[in-house]
């Protein structure tokens, strides 16, 4: 029986370059974290991307997004984003992710959604299977 992999987490402050004029984290901003979390989570599983592109042609690209906004993250906030694993097929994956405030007491949840990745030719950008070497990758065997 395969169990996916644990969750992963990835610290990022927030900087003024990811503010808005008022000081808060511009919306789209959280797509570019999540982006961050995900490469340093495939990373971890010693799945790196331009080197899997170079040795298989393939790569991996976001075919759908949902994000709810919950909370505001500001200027020199301290945030862990997650990525956790919740759905493998033959050709995506969809990847839970979020945007938790860091703080002594607890981690509040400002941002989450789903990131769907499809594993695609990097030339003609078609859809094709994902190798079994990066499914292997992605499961954790018990």
């Amino acid at each position: 029986m395969n169990k996916r992999a644990a969750l992963f987490n990835f610290p990022i402050r927030v900087y003024w370059e990811d503010t808005d004029a008022g000081g808060i984290v511009f919306y789209a901003n959280y797509l570019k974290f999540f982006e961050r979390s995900r490469t340093e989570w495939l990373r971890s599983l010693g799945i790196e991307q331009q080197r899997l592109r170079d040795s298989t042609g393939g790569m991996f690209v976001v075919a759908e997004t949902s994000v709810r906004y919950l909370r505001p993250a500001r200027l020199d906030d301290e945030l862990i984003v997650t990525a956790d694993l919740i759905e493998i097929g033959r050709a995506s994956m969809i990847i839970l992710q979020q945007a938790l405030l860091k703080s002594e007491q607890t981690e509040t949840v400002l941002c989450e959604g789903t990131v769907r990745i499809g594993w695609v030719d990097a030339h003609t950008l078609q859809a094709q299977r994902i190798p079994a070497a990066i499914l292997d990758s992605l499961r954790i065997k018990t």
